[in-house]
């Protein structure tokens, strides 16, 4: 089993978010067992692991959706273990979801404005600042058209602006590459990493191994509500209790080619 290691790239600076011994009960039923992890700087991690796993209940407790049932979460050295998700989000970790929520009656950009009114509640600066984000993504021309007539990778875009505009420091990122093409899927990978170069964190939900395992400085492995690895793409796709984790879903093919790893292709 890959060890948790806590090398980092390079570029990657000090923790900014830190997970430890979080554990999460639903009547009896534990999600999630004594999961520790961090995040750092400038870094993206990766978050895999089977269905049922518990990847979703562990952004669910790091961003305030469920308290966890013990163990910690610190943000920044500050302990955020069981605020509410508004009171985490002004702290500065944002988040998506599985399923993109824009808000049909209102326009792209209004949507945007709901994650820049977070920290100004003045239309004038929540409006420019949502704007930049709108730009960032490629959405800037289509600011004053609905939001339910985005396609799905449209909608996936405005997701990731209104999460941005919150002005984070941690980005949870649940899944916003599901459903679409492979070259959607680049262009969303290639703003993960402007992400990064800016110095946001980002910690990523995703079943499209291929692509998470180009983009992750490190990549955390979750089974059962445990976590079974917690190293570089290239050691956690060679790891043989990773692989058994995936037994039964083809696993070659699931874990796909890290970087570094046999197979060639950017992914």
């Amino acid at each position: 089993m890959a060890a948790d290691s806590t090398a980092g790239t390079d570029a990657a600076g000090d923790v900014i978010l830190e997970v430890r011994d979080l554990r999460k009960e639903f009547s009896g039923l534990v999600a999630l067992d004594g999961v520790t992890m961090d995040l750092r700087e400038g870094e993206i991690v990766g978050l895999i692991g089977p269905n049922g796993a518990g990847k979703t209940t562990l952004f669910n407790c790091v961003g305030g959706v469920y308290p966890p049932t013990g163990g910690t979460v610190t943000l920044d050295g500050e302990d955020i273990t069981g605020l509410s998700a508004h009171r985490i989000a002004r702290r500065g970790l944002a988040r998506t979801f599985q399923i993109t929520r824009p808000l049909e009656e209102l326009t792209v950009l209004e949507n945007a404005m709901v994650g820049a009114h977070i920290h100004s509640r003045r239309r004038g600066p929540a409006r420019e600042l949502a704007m930049e984000q709108l730009e960032f993504v490629g959405l800037a021309d289509r600011s004053n058209e609905q939001a339910h007539e985005l396609t799905i990778a449209g909608q996936k875009r405005l997701e990731l602006a209104r999460a941005i505009a919150t002005r984070p420091r941690v980005l949870l990122l649940d899944e916003i590459m599901a459903g679409l093409t492979p070259s959607e899927t680049q262009g969303m990978l290639d703003l993960f990493r402007e992400l990064r170069a800016e110095g946001l964190s980002l910690l990523i939900i995703e079943h499209d191994m291929s692509a998470i395992m180009s983009v992750s400085d490190r990549v955390k492995v979750l089974d059962n509500g445990v976590g079974i690895a917690f190293d570089t793409p290239q050691a956690v796709a060679n790891d043989e209790t990773v692989i058994e984790a995936y037994i039964g879903s083809e696993a070659d093919e699931a874990l796909g080619a890290a970087p570094g790893g046999d197979e060639d292709g950017d992914a």
